[in-house]
């Protein structure tokens, strides 16, 4: 058995005085505050050879805090018998419409009941390359995000994919419906986005040179107050890019449990978000393919309630 990392780490003087769990985040803030804290309460911290479970236990100057880092628990994808709404399949590829409320690929709290479950059962084999537990997947959907995605059934697809995801080649459109209104009817958000310093959970605009460029461009469809009806398009494909530009501009998606407001009675639905439109290049015949698939039950119980009140315009642009 391979044996636990370890770290040991000095308090200097600017230290002196802090929480045990505020010192453990600066010295390595790639983890987040509530990770350190239940880290000294499983017992893997020590002060001076001491074990210290408090994560609020005040350090001093000249002290030495030792990490014994839990070893990782390896995950294995098992084949499960879980439907899939295929759209197209053929020897190379299959393309599906992702429900709301399945994960993507196994992980932490998520090691059952995922699209590569569901995959892994349906084909049988699926490429390999890159992470063992992503198998054919070439890029992904948040849990609550509905829509479009290409799966790749050989080695030969998985690049000819990726190749094509990388060099933005790959066409991908969105429809959501946000709160309020944008300051222009169509627009284009061209703002970097990276891990947000205060919670490395969530992303964040960043201006500051510790982010990667992202660009969505959208336009309203239809104006629904205090609601709107958005088409997106991804120019580039990073994590939460939608979700977290619309957010920036005070337009944070219905639903989204994260980055949109706190007191929202649609909270818990999970985001009004669906990727409707996918286009790509067969990895194996080099014809261009696309695919449109209309939003779920959820747009049309949200929009048809707007309906009712009559509040939703046409906006033509």
């Amino acid at each position: 058995m391979e044996p636990r990392e370890k770290k040991r780490v000095l308090v200097d003087e600017q230290d002196h005085g802090l929480r045990l769990d505020v010192f453990l985040t600066r010295q390595d803030p790639a983890y987040s505050r509530s990770y350190w804290q239940k880290i000294c309460r499983q017992g893997h911290v020590a002060v001076d050879g001491i074990p210290q479970a408090k994560p609020g236990f005040i350090v001093k100057e000249g002290q030495t805090v030792e990490i014994h880092f839990p070893r990782p628990q390896r995950m294995v994808a098992e084949p499960e018998e879980i439907a899939l709404d295929i759209l197209y399949e053929d020897l190379d590829l299959l393309v599906i419409n992702k429900p709301r409320g399945m994960v993507v690929h196994p992980a932490a709290g998520h090691r059952t009941g995922t699209l590569v479950n569901a995959l892994l059962f349906h084909c049988r084999e699926l490429p390999l390359l890159g992470d063992k537990l992503r198998p054919g997947i070439v890029h992904r959907l948040d849990k609550d995000t509905t829509g479009l995605m290409v799966i790749a059934k050989t080695e030969l697809a998985y690049l000819h994919l990726a190749r094509q995801f990388k060099s933005r080649a790959i066409k991908r459109g969105y429809v959501a419906i946000v709160h309020g209104q944008p300051p222009r009817a169509s627009g284009t958000i061209d703002l970097p986005l990276g891990r947000d310093p205060r919670d490395r959970k969530r992303i964040a605009v960043r201006q500051d040179g510790g982010g990667r460029r992202a660009v969505t461009h959208y336009k309203t469809l239809r104006s629904l107050p205090p609601y709107s009806l958005l088409s997106l398009k991804l120019e580039t494909g990073r994590t939460h890019q939608i979700r977290v530009h619309l957010a920036y501009l005070r337009c944070p998606v219905v639903g989204d449990p994260v980055y949109g407001p706190q007191k929202s009675p649609f909270r818990d639905m999970g985001q009004l978000l669906h990727a409707d439109t996918l286009g790509f290049y067969h990895p194996a015949i080099r014809d261009y393919m696309e695919f449109l698939q209309e939003p779920g039950a959820e747009f049309d119980h949200f929009l048809s309630g707007r309906e009712a009140d009559g509040r939703i315009q046409n906006t033509n642009h």
